[in-house]
């Protein structure tokens, strides 16, 4: 599955190679032929890649052809970052008084020099290109740009119930939306009452419940099931509901007019529920424009649609109830149901070492009754304690049937996910298990990666706040907090969440970019193809042994830990775009920074009194995030020319005592959390008159700084987005 994010990859190093700022500089060094070849190049690449990824399934040429090719797009992707960056040093010279300190920490002071070493590594990698591309023509690739949107297979539910099978924990819920669906028997308009929920939890159970309950049976005169899934098609779906009631087939055209009229025949004044089970449609014109006014118009009074989706955008298109949301199970019900399936042959009572390793396995099936299922049933054939401890140390997804019992059902969620969401979602995979993630760093790190997918850096924020959603919405993400954070006088609100285990193993299933160190030390790998990694204190005292040659790191956060070791990765990690420094590293590592590439630069709780004044020349950062940081009392000066930054947090910085000089240059700050107010030139409040872009809580210090003359002759608005 890991092969499916090359796409979104590929997609991007080839907008990289068309950009403005690349082509300029590409064209001083007349290497601009060779830049326009590695755009077509990736261009033909990506019409055929979804092709190439359905072959690699059974396929292991063109499996190993598709890891090289995401092997040398990354190379690409630094070289092309190279042209952007010495574009973004040259303007930055252009007018500018500039320290030779500041400039000699990473500037090129010869051009020939330059030119020389970018033309080695873009042959380089064109040489690399020109193979894959002649190997794929080989292959007899479709050409399909738009092929990762295909139809995927159906999958068909009925209503009928196991009645040899108990239902745990779902008695209540059946209740409650009982209770709801006779409660509209007065309501002349259908109602539809969405049930929803992650893969996996029972939503079509529970509906089944309910479809089939005594009072449900008796209360209406026509109730019909039709299983959605992918084949959201009006013909097909008005077709269905029409043989559904009438118990036969039907032959009538595929006019929606004659179709429309046939319903109004056959249903006519009749009370009837109607369960739309698996919806996964998020237009809202096809539901409001079409299949509302044919399905909402008939029956009689008390008429409900129920609508099974584990997507809340599904859910607010179509609801007129509120959506009905199923939980997982609690201990108890877990406990029965697992038990139920794994100890089926008396093992229960023959060894007690079984149960309370059983019990175990439930507490990581977090409440999901298919896990619960699978692995109950898994267990259910094994007899011996170690095997049963073998089970336990592994991942739910790990096992046989785990992986293609539950896998199967998440990865549906999966595949209905963009290729900008894909990459967002797999890169959860990147923290831990139970991992507390807040919404601001997540959004700032797909950013600094380049996952989101936006021309205009304004809307990068926007575009990150909307993915961060519709995961939520998606049942991706849970647990959804908002929180009031503290420091000191200052305060601020932020958004925490967490991921489903679940969810997290098939973060893991799907990409193999993810590692932590002990992963790595089980498998006897290396970093060199590890993309993101989470580094403890202790894990980075393992890291030498690791590194051998450059790697590929492109995030890094390790927030404790001892500078040796930390510099020792940093020296053979050349890519990357997001950096956490433990704080006793800043400054011993500080030349170690390979500063072209990076986009986001954590030094939060550090006690560093400055910053470097090499900070300045990270033309590409974006995200600089100074938390806490209770020692630190000034800006670097030149820091006006990262014209890219859009985050800059200071909160917990209560001893800053002015900002950087024409602060108001930095017109891309989107956030920014405190000022500090200064009577020098270019340290004033005026700054901020520029800063149109801001859209969060500003704290001000200083204020009693302001000369009111000064002001009067000055006036400023300042407005907060909404």
């Amino acid at each position: 599955m890991a092969e499916s994010l090359l796409l979104p990859l590929v997609r991007g190093v080839a907008g990289k190679a068309a950009d403005a700022l690349v082509e300029t500089v590409t064209r001083m060094c007349g290497l601009d032929d060779d830049r326009q070849t590695l755009e077509r190049r990736l261009l033909a690449v990506e019409s055929k890649l979804a092709n190439a990824e359905e072959m690699s399934e059974t396929n292991p040429y063109v499996k190993s052809w598709m890891k090289e090719l995401k092997s040398v797009a990354y190379q690409a992707d630094d070289v092309l970052d190279d042209f952007q960056y010495e574009a973004l040093r040259r303007q930055s010279k252009i007018g500018k008084s500039t320290t030779r300190k500041v400039l000699s920490y990473i500037m090129r002071h010869s051009p020939l020099l330059f030119r020389f070493e970018m033309s080695r590594k873009l042959k380089n990698v064109l040489k690399t290109i020109n193979k894959l591309v002649k190997e794929m023509n080989m292959f007899g690739l479709e050409s399909s740009v738009r092929r990762e949107e295909r139809q995927h297979p159906w999958r068909q539910t009925h209503s009928k119930l196991d009645e040899t099978t108990q239902i745990f924990g779902r008695d209540d819920d059946k209740e409650v939306v009982v209770k709801l669906l006779l409660d509209q028997q007065d309501q002349r308009r259908v109602q539809v009452l969405p049930i929803i929920g992650m893969g996996g939890l029972g939503k079509t159970t529970l509906a089944k419940m309910v479809y089939n309950d005594q009072e449900v049976q008796q209360h209406f005169e026509l109730k019909m099931w039709h299983c959605v899934s992918d084949n959201f098609d009006f013909i097909a779906l008005l077709k269905s509901i029409i043989e559904l009631v009438v118990s036969g087939r039907c032959d009538m055209p595929d006019m929606i007019e004659l179709l429309q009229k046939k319903l109004e025949q056959v249903i006519g004044q009749k009370r009837f529920m109607l369960v739309l089970d698996d919806v996964w449609n998020e237009d809202e014109r096809k539901w409001e424009d079409v299949l509302k006014p044919l399905l909402c118009s008939v029956g009689g009074p008390g008429s409900v649609i129920i609508v099974t989706t584990r997507s809340l955008k599904v859910a607010s298109i179509m609801q007129t109830l509120r959506p009905h949301k199923l939980a997982c199970l609690s201990e108890q019900d877990s406990w029965e149901l697992f038990a139920q399936k794994a100890y089926s042959n008396g093992a229960e009572q023959e060894q007690a070492e079984l149960v309370s390793i059983g019990r175990r396995i439930v507490n990581k099936c977090k409440g999901v009754p298919l896990a619960l299922k699978t692995m109950g049933g898994l267990l259910s054939s094994y007899q011996q304690v170690q095997e049963w401890k073998a089970i336990e140390e592994n991942d739910i997804g790990d096992s046989v049937r785990g992986k293609d019992e539950i896998m199967s059902i998440l990865k549906l969620s999966y595949k209905h996910l963009s290729s900008e969401m894909k990459q967002c979602f797999t890169f959860l995979a990147f923290f831990p298990k139970d991992y507390v993630m807040n919404k601001d760093m997540l959004i700032q790190l797909w950013m600094a990666n380049g996952f989101i997918q936006e021309k205009r850096p304004m809307e990068l924020t926007s575009r990150g706040e909307f993915i961060f959603d519709e995961l939520v919405w998606r049942s991706f993400l849970q647990d959804k907090q908002e929180l009031t954070i503290n420091y000191g006088a200052t305060s601020y609100v932020t958004i925490n969440c967490k991921m489903h285990d679940l969810m997290h193993d098939l973060a893991k299933d799907v990409t193999d970019e993810c590692a932590s160190i002990e992963e790595l030390n089980q498998q006897k790998a290396l970093l060199k193809d590890v993309c993101h990694m989470q580094v403890s204190k202790a894990e980075l005292e393992q890291i030498s042994g690791l590194c051998k040659g450059r790697t590929i790191l492109r995030t890094l956060l390790a927030p404790s830990g001892s500078h040796k070791d930390f510099k020792v990765l940093l020296q053979v990690s050349t890519s990357l775009r997001a950096l956490h420094c433990p704080p006793s590293s800043i400054v011993n590592c500080n030349k170690a920074i390979y500063a072209k590439h990076l986009r986001y630069l954590d030094l939060s709780w550090s006690e560093i009194t400055e910053l470097p004044e090499s900070i300045c020349v990270l033309y590409n950062l974006q995200t600089l995030r100074l938390i806490h940081c209770e020692e630190l009392r000034q800006l670097p000066k030149d820091m006006a020319r990262l014209r890219k930054l859009i985050h800059l947090h200071l909160s917990g910085c209560d001893r800053l005592e002015r900002m950087s000089p024409n602060f108001g240059l930095l017109n891309s700050l989107h956030i920014l959390t405190t000022f500090v107010v200064d009577t020098r030139e270019g340290l004033g409040i005026e700054q901020l008159k520029d800063l149109q872009n801001l859209s969060n809580r500003l704290e001000l210090l200083n204020l009693d700084k302001i000369e009111s003359g000064r002001m009067q002759k000055k006036p400023i608005l300042i407005r907060r987005k909404t």
